[in-house]
């Protein structure tokens, strides 16, 4: 899969999103190592702290039907979905990547028209832990 045809996905999750209080609609799409995708959008929620991000929504998708190899996410967002600038995902959406995937996941980041940016997660959460350290 392509990483235009990844974010191609993403857009069409945002078209989802339900951001009646931010207007920012999220849109993400998870690459399996099989080649399945899962597409998830941000669900907000009036006390904010109940609000689920796109990239967590196609993570927990995922997990949910047994799926726990992971290579790649795309995630694009903007106000009112309009996409104006890449979309890094928060810090607890970098913990849940971690959780399931190596230092080689790559993300991309859609940004206005057909430009993106990509990094893996090592880069982009340097000094993390994961749960197979602190199983033994």
């Amino acid at each position: 899969m392509t990483p235009e045809k990844l974010i191609e996905l993403a857009k069409e999750a945002m078209t989802h999103a339900y951001a009646p209080y931010s207007g920012y609609k999220v849109g993400a799409a998870l690459l399996c190592a099989d080649g399945t995708v899962y597409g998830g959008c941000n669900i907000e929620n009036a006390s904010f702290s109940p609000t689920n991000c796109a990239e967590r929504t196609a993570f927990f998708k995922a997990v949910y039907d047994g799926h726990r190899d992971f290579t790649a996410i795309a995630i694009v967002g903007g106000k009112d979905g309009i996409i104006t600038g890449a979309f890094p995902p928060c810090g607890v959406c970098r913990q849940v990547m971690r959780e399931f995937c190596r230092d080689d996941f790559v993300i991309y980041m859609g940004s206005k028209g057909e430009t993106y940016q990509s990094v893996t997660l090592a880069e982009i959460l340097p000094f993390s832990f994961s749960a197979s350290e602190h199983m033994n």
